[in-house]
């Protein structure tokens, strides 16, 4: 099998200590994960970062600043994932929204929660952003520079 670069956003919603993510449906398997998504053509890392979050979530938010560039490689080594995660402020939630198929439903967690649902998590990559993000780590966003002709 042929391997495969995907280009991916995620966020971190953080409010009152808890972290927002969402339950979804993996390969027939119920995992967590941060918000988070592919990019589409034309289409900017932060606004695909503010559109997989609505789409997911039903929450509008405003990125603040870029956390991380993170790559996952698959246990098959078919499929490798280049995450560039956010950090946002939530701005609204609207609960009428239609979350994508494949979400399940949304979680508030600590970090000490996700900790624990280790064994739930979509990659690794989940845990170490929150580990980042309460390590202090931050990154202007101007240190994405992103053009469009």
């Amino acid at each position: 099998m042929p391997w495969t670069p995907h280009v991916t956003v995620a966020t971190i919603v953080k409010r009152d200590e808890k972290f927002l993510l969402v339950e979804e449906f993996i390969n027939n398997k119920k995992v967590l994960n941060q918000p988070a998504g592919h990019v589409e053509a034309n289409e900017t890392l932060v606004n695909a970062a503010i559109r997989e979050t609505l789409e997911e979530t039903g929450w509008t938010v405003k990125p603040t600043e870029l956390l991380g560039l993170y790559t996952y490689t698959t246990r098959c080594k078919t499929m490798t994932f280049y995450r560039t995660t956010f950090i946002t402020e939530a701005l609204h939630f609207d609960s009428e929204y239609q979350l994508d198929k494949d979400i399940i439903r949304t979680h508030w967690m600590t970090f000490e929660e996700i900790k624990n649902h280790k064994s739930s998590l979509r990659s690794p990559i989940v845990l170490k952003c929150a580990e980042d993000f309460c390590a202090g780590q931050r990154f202007p966003l101007s240190t994405i520079d992103e053009h469009f002709e």
